[in-house]
Protein backbone atom coordinates (compact mmCIF):
# COMPACT_ATOMS: atom_id res chain seq x y z
CA UNK A 1 0.00 0.00 0.00
CA UNK A 2 1.14 3.17 -0.57
CA UNK A 3 1.14 6.07 2.36
CA UNK A 4 2.18 9.42 2.08
CA UNK A 5 3.88 10.18 5.04
CA UNK A 6 4.56 13.64 6.42
CA UNK A 7 7.49 12.47 7.78
CA UNK A 8 8.82 10.23 5.14
CA UNK A 9 7.54 11.66 1.82
CA UNK A 10 6.34 8.45 -0.01
CA UNK A 11 6.48 4.88 1.24
CA UNK A 12 5.18 1.57 0.23
CA UNK A 13 4.04 -0.14 3.03
CA UNK A 14 3.37 -4.33 2.22
CA UNK A 15 0.24 -5.18 3.46
CA UNK A 16 1.47 -8.68 5.41
CA UNK A 17 2.93 -5.82 7.55
CA UNK A 18 0.28 -3.71 8.44
CA UNK A 19 -0.43 -4.04 12.00
CA UNK A 20 -4.05 -3.95 13.94
CA UNK A 21 -4.40 -1.46 17.07
CA UNK A 22 -8.20 -2.25 17.68
CA UNK A 23 -8.04 0.48 20.55
CA UNK A 24 -5.38 2.39 18.95
CA UNK A 25 -2.66 3.71 20.53
CA UNK A 26 -2.73 5.74 23.81
CA UNK A 27 -3.27 9.58 22.97
CA UNK A 28 -3.16 8.79 18.99
CA UNK A 29 -5.42 8.40 16.31
CA UNK A 30 -5.14 5.62 13.90
CA UNK A 31 -5.70 1.69 14.21
CA UNK A 32 -3.45 0.22 11.76
CA UNK A 33 0.45 1.02 12.32
CA UNK A 34 3.46 -0.48 10.53
CA UNK A 35 6.87 -0.71 11.53
CA UNK A 36 9.15 1.42 9.66
CA UNK A 37 12.87 1.48 9.51
CA UNK A 38 15.67 4.35 8.56
CA UNK A 39 18.46 1.67 8.29
CA UNK A 40 18.93 -1.87 9.17
CA UNK A 41 21.69 -1.29 12.01
CA UNK A 42 20.03 1.44 13.56
CA UNK A 43 17.90 0.45 17.29
CA UNK A 44 15.01 2.89 16.55
CA UNK A 45 12.18 2.26 14.42
CA UNK A 46 8.73 4.11 13.64
CA UNK A 47 5.47 3.13 14.91
CA UNK A 48 3.85 4.69 11.76
CA UNK A 49 -0.37 4.86 11.17
CA UNK A 50 -1.10 3.58 7.63
CA UNK A 51 -4.58 6.08 8.28
CA UNK A 52 -3.00 9.25 9.01
CA UNK A 53 0.18 10.59 7.29
CA UNK A 54 1.19 12.87 10.22
CA UNK A 55 0.98 10.03 13.17
CA UNK A 56 4.56 8.05 13.62
CA UNK A 57 6.45 7.40 16.90
CA UNK A 58 9.73 6.65 17.46
CA UNK A 59 9.95 2.41 19.65
CA UNK A 60 12.59 0.55 20.57
CA UNK A 61 13.54 -2.67 22.09
CA UNK A 62 13.65 -2.57 25.46
CA UNK A 63 16.14 -4.97 26.66
CA UNK A 64 18.46 -3.38 24.11
CA UNK A 65 18.89 -0.55 26.93
CA UNK A 66 17.64 -2.06 29.72
CA UNK A 67 19.04 -6.20 29.78
CA UNK A 68 16.97 -6.58 33.41
CA UNK A 69 13.74 -5.19 32.18
CA UNK A 70 11.01 -6.87 32.64
CA UNK A 71 6.96 -7.18 31.55
CA UNK A 72 4.00 -8.65 32.81
CA UNK A 73 1.08 -9.02 30.78
CA UNK A 74 -2.77 -8.88 32.38
CA UNK A 75 -5.03 -11.86 31.27
CA UNK A 76 -7.05 -9.44 29.74
CA UNK A 77 -4.22 -7.99 27.59
CA UNK A 78 -2.81 -11.51 26.49
CA UNK A 79 -6.53 -12.56 25.47
CA UNK A 80 -7.47 -9.48 23.40
CA UNK A 81 -3.69 -10.25 21.64
CA UNK A 82 -5.08 -13.60 21.26
CA UNK A 83 -1.79 -15.16 23.07
CA UNK A 84 -0.65 -18.45 23.93
CA UNK A 85 2.13 -17.77 25.17
CA UNK A 86 5.93 -15.86 25.03
CA UNK A 87 6.48 -17.10 21.64
CA UNK A 88 5.73 -14.54 18.47
CA UNK A 89 5.43 -11.73 21.10
CA UNK A 90 7.63 -8.66 20.10
CA UNK A 91 7.85 -5.92 22.76
CA UNK A 92 8.66 -2.14 22.06
CA UNK A 93 8.28 0.90 23.51
CA UNK A 94 7.84 4.81 22.84
CA UNK A 95 11.00 6.87 22.69
CA UNK A 96 10.59 10.88 23.41
CA UNK A 97 13.43 12.06 21.21
CA UNK A 98 14.79 15.43 22.09
CA UNK A 99 17.78 17.41 20.85
CA UNK A 100 20.12 16.04 22.87
CA UNK A 101 20.82 12.31 23.62
CA UNK A 102 20.72 12.50 27.35
CA UNK A 103 17.23 13.82 27.39
CA UNK A 104 15.54 10.94 25.73
CA UNK A 105 13.41 8.69 27.44
CA UNK A 106 11.34 5.83 26.85
CA UNK A 107 8.06 4.99 27.86
CA UNK A 108 8.86 1.42 30.50
CA UNK A 109 5.16 1.52 31.97
CA UNK A 110 3.29 1.00 29.22
CA UNK A 111 4.95 -0.67 26.32
CA UNK A 112 3.52 -1.76 23.14
CA UNK A 113 2.93 -5.45 22.64
CA UNK A 114 2.44 -7.01 19.03
CA UNK A 115 1.70 -10.64 18.14
CA UNK A 116 3.76 -11.08 15.45
CA UNK A 117 2.03 -13.96 13.65
CA UNK A 118 -1.81 -12.31 14.07
CA UNK A 119 -0.30 -8.89 13.44
CA UNK A 120 -2.21 -7.64 16.23
CA UNK A 121 -0.81 -4.79 18.99
CA UNK A 122 -1.99 -2.87 21.52
CA UNK A 123 -0.16 -0.64 24.32
CA UNK A 124 -0.33 -2.39 27.61
CA UNK A 125 -0.26 -1.62 31.49
CA UNK A 126 3.02 -3.14 32.73
CA UNK A 127 2.02 -4.92 36.04
CA UNK A 128 5.78 -5.19 36.85
CA UNK A 129 5.98 -2.20 38.70
CA UNK A 130 8.20 0.51 39.34
CA UNK A 131 8.81 1.15 35.81
CA UNK A 132 8.64 5.40 34.65
CA UNK A 133 6.72 6.66 32.08
CA UNK A 134 9.94 9.21 31.19
CA UNK A 135 12.77 6.48 32.10
CA UNK A 136 15.81 8.18 30.91
CA UNK A 137 17.10 6.03 27.46
CA UNK A 138 20.79 6.08 27.84
CA UNK A 139 20.87 5.64 31.65
CA UNK A 140 22.19 2.21 31.80
CA UNK A 141 23.94 2.37 27.94
CA UNK A 142 25.61 4.51 25.75
CA UNK A 143 24.29 4.04 22.10
CA UNK A 144 27.74 2.98 20.47
CA UNK A 145 27.47 -0.05 22.54
CA UNK A 146 23.64 -0.63 21.27
CA UNK A 147 23.55 -3.27 18.44
CA UNK A 148 19.85 -3.93 17.09
CA UNK A 149 18.57 -7.34 16.87
CA UNK A 150 16.18 -9.24 14.63
CA UNK A 151 12.75 -9.17 14.63
CA UNK A 152 9.74 -11.63 14.74
CA UNK A 153 7.50 -8.55 13.13
CA UNK A 154 8.17 -7.37 9.90
CA UNK A 155 9.51 -4.38 9.32
CA UNK A 156 7.06 -2.74 6.47
CA UNK A 157 9.52 -0.26 5.11
CA UNK A 158 12.82 1.61 5.29
CA UNK A 159 12.46 4.88 4.50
Amino acid sequence: MHVESTRFGAIEVRDDAVIDFPDGLIGLPGYRYALIAQSADSPFYWLHSVDEPAIAVPVTNPWLFFPDYEVKISDDDTQRLELQGPQGVEIFTVVRACSELADFTTNLASPVVIHAERLLGRQVINEVGGYAVRQPLFSEVELDDVRPTSLGVQVAATA
